[in-house]
């Protein structure tokens, strides 16, 4: 990788967002590093805590076209995809676009819809386009979702699939304010209030110039070890019934690569693998019923297994 001339840019965007979320710098960056990367973004957590806000936070600073649903259990799948209306005026059928013809996608507390409007979100996550009666439309560039949702458990949620949870490239989990935040929020020096003087500092097509350069950041083949050796102990743990999957894996290669551009490096070391390692995989395993009885979440065994896996030492760049 010879330049990095718009990495700068990504830490524009991190601190413009920073000024309406206090409190959540770690919270914030990983999000970032999933948009150079390219993945789609889950946010899971209590209602109240701010997490739509984050969402319009970064489709403002990064002037992107938005597109928002509020998932309720009326909404169908044509509201996401789009649906086909014939005209009489000229005999034929015509296709009106759903709510993801958009760069930025937001979908609101998606574990509160129907499983079949929750599907309808498959192909577009996947694969970038929809398909209306047969016809297949290409949504615009780039598209990403961001996506949230409250613990299951919470009145008029159901869980989401697993395939679709593992279109998600990483999980983040915001949490209560610390104290000092919370007071700021009260006063109004922080939070909802000040989204609204938001500027852009980057544009769409900025954003897709940082996604190229991102994934032409050098991993070396000992990370690649190291990241295969991480999904295999999720495998084999005797708390998980279900590990990393390859695309899991696969986004660890991903964020890795954007974790090293964010901090203006041309290629990843082991910390970034371990940063990022709880983001991309708290959503795809699943507990058994033995964790479940013992109490233990998610978070507790990835945090063992990266205690547990012996992390590379740096090297030399070589190719």
């Amino acid at each position: 990788m010879s330049e990095m001339r718009y990495a700068g840019k990504a830490r524009l965007v991190t601190e413009e967002v920073e000024k309406v979320i206090a409190g959540k710098q770690s919270c914030v960056e990983k999000i970032m590093m999933a948009f150079l990367a390219g993945g789609h973004i889950l946010i899971e957590d209590i209602p109240g805590v701010g997490k739509t806000t984050l969402a319009v936070a970064f489709a403002r600073a990064m002037s992107l076209d938005q597109g928002r649903v509020q998932f309720t259990p009326d909404v169908m799948p044509s509201d996401i995809t789009g649906f086909s209306m014939y005209d009489k005026e000229d005999g034929r059928f015509h296709y009106h676009p759903g709510a993801v013809m958009c760069n930025l996608f937001l979908a609101d507390e998606i574990n509160r819809t129907s499983a079949r409007t929750q599907a309808a979100l498959l192909q577009v996550m996947e694969e970038g386009t929809v398909t209306v009666d047969g016809v297949t439309y290409p949504v615009p560039e780039p598209f990403q979702v961001i996506a949230t949702e409250n613990p299951i458990g919470s009145v008029g949620t159901q869980m989401l699939p697993e395939s679709q949870l593992d279109r998600f490239m990483i999980c983040v989990v915001m949490g209560y304010p610390s104290r000092k935040d919370e007071i700021e929020i009260l006063t109004g020096n922080a939070g909802y209030p000040s989204l609204r003087e938001m500027r852009a500092v980057v544009t769409a097509d900025e954003l897709i110039r940082m996604q190229a350069e991102t994934r032409e950041v050098f991993i070396h083949k000992v990370i690649y070890d190291y990241i295969v050796s991480l999904a295999e102990a999720t495998r084999d743990h005797p708390m998980l019934a279900l590990g990393l999957s390859p695309r899991g894996s696969l986004a660890a290669v991903q964020m890795a690569k954007a974790a090293a551009y964010m901090d203006g490096r041309t290629f990843a070391v082991p910390d970034d693998v371990a940063r990022v390692f709880g983001d991309i995989a708290r959503h795809r395993v699943i507990l058994n019923a033995q964790a479940k009885a013992s109490r233990v979440s998610a978070d507790d065994v990835l945090a063992e297994i990266l205690e547990s896996v012996k992390k590379p030492r740096p090297e030399k760049r070589q190719k």
